[in-house]
């Protein structure tokens, strides 16, 4: 018994000391990376995609709090889009252990037309990852989650269309739809797991790819 005692108190301490340099690593970590705060100019911002240095990394909403953009120290190229709006491009120039705010407020894009409601399609989306990125005609709109569940889509004219979804560490799924008037039609796929290597030239290029007026889409909330 008193060996096992031993024993226990033994591993208890190394489990100790372990957790404790696991501690250490994060909080050296922390006063090594720097972190971008994303305030959104209003409630549409929050689902507008971000890119760092060329590669996709989410949308704004979901990195926030903890779940903040922690980076190297540096000067990064920041791009965020949306549906709509124009690039938002910004040199951010990350320091140490610090937070650096970034208002992200695009112009409206004047070249965006919204389709007709009464003869559009509606595209919804049951994806997995659900924060993957979602390109129609190579224009990003959106991540898989804001078409997914009840009276929820995206309507598209009617027509052909290529769609994407794209997402870091996974394999691109692209399909090509042809639409009628007022169809609705449910893309379900759960991407395969790849190499970042593998990311589509849409999430890891930081060339800019405005909305035309011949890719006509929006967000379906009826």
């Amino acid at each position: 018994m008193r060996y096992g005692s031993k024993a226990i108190c033994v591993l208890s301490l190394a489990a100790l000391f372990g957790s404790l340099g696991l501690h250490s690593a994060a909080h050296a970590q922390d006063n090594i990376m720097g972190q971008i705060q994303f305030i959104p100019a209003n409630n549409a911002i929050k689902t507008s995609g971000v890119w760092i240095d060329g590669q996709y990394v989410g949308y704004v909403g979901e990195l926030a709090g903890r779940h903040r953009l922690r980076l190297l120290p540096g000067v990064h190229d920041v791009v965020v889009r949306q549906a709509g709006y124009t690039d938002f491009n910004k040199k951010a120039v990350i320091e140490p252990g610090l937070i650096l705010d970034i208002t992200v407020n695009p112009d409206k894009d004047t070249r965006f037309v919204y389709p007709e409601t009464k003869s559009s399609s509606l595209v919804t989306l049951q994806v997995q990852p659900t924060r993957a990125a979602v390109f129609l005609d190579d224009n990003f709109v959106g991540h898989v989650d804001e078409y997914d569940g009840f009276q929820r889509g995206m309507l598209v004219v009617p027509g052909k269309h290529r769609i994407k979804i794209a997402l870091p560490g996974f394999k691109t799924m692209e399909t090509e739809v042809d639409l009628l008037p007022h169809q609705k039609f449910t893309l379900k796929t759960e991407l395969m797991q790849g190499s970042i290597e593998d990311a589509d030239p849409l999430i890891r290029t930081d060339a800019s790819r405005g909305i035309a007026s011949g890719s006509e889409v929006a967000r379906s909330t009826k």
